[in-house]
């Protein structure tokens, strides 16, 4: 259960209302997550959706930016982001089979998108120290310096969500993954 108690979503005004219909419009539901920033903080919560907007017009696919949020999720131990981005992901076109390989670290059978996974999860287990080495395996596979800065942006925004909902166990609104 939530640790942070949130108002009921119909009953928001103001800045928090507005922000609630902009994630209705966009998802048609306002998931737990975001109504917990919503009501904390609607200022976050529009930062938040504007920064995914803006990681959503970058030139990293869907399947790479879910591939990022899926592993930070599973590394940082989040079960309320891994429901969600593992729904997002197939949603993106990942396989079921393709995810459990993400989060295992292993290989999916698609070398870009393996250099991916290396590239974010010693990003993620190193605190973000890498070699001249690493560096070089994630250009040869082919990521431009603008991807770089995508998906640091995309790294960012899924720590953020994964810390939030390790602070107050935000309850899952997603299905649950195997």
């Amino acid at each position: 259960m939530s640790r942070i108690t949130v108002p009921n979503v119909a009953s928001a005004t103001g800045a928090t209302a507005e922000v609630y219909a902009q994630v209705r419009k966009a998802a048609g539901s306002v998931p737990n997550l975001f109504a917990a920033l919503g009501a904390l903080s609607p200022e976050v919560l529009k930062t938040y959706l504007n920064a995914e907007g803006v990681l959503a017009s970058g030139t990293l696919s869907k399947q790479e930016g879910e591939t990022i949020k899926v592993l930070v999720s599973e590394l940082t131990g989040c079960d309320y982001c891994l429901a969600a981005h593992t729904m997002l992901g197939k949603m993106a076109g990942l396989s079921p089979e393709t995810l459990k390989l993400i989060r295992a670290g292993q290989p999916t059978g698609d070398a870009r998108r393996d250099a991916l996974v290396r590239f974010v999860r010693n990003l993620q287990q190193t605190s973000g120290t890498i070699t001249a080495t690493e560096f070089a395996a994630i250009k040869a596979a082919g990521y431009t310096d603008a991807q770089l800065v995508e998906i640091t942006l995309a790294i960012a925004l899924i720590v953020f969500t994964n810390t939030f909902n390790r602070i107050n166990d935000t309850d899952v609104d997603f299905p649950p993954v195997k």
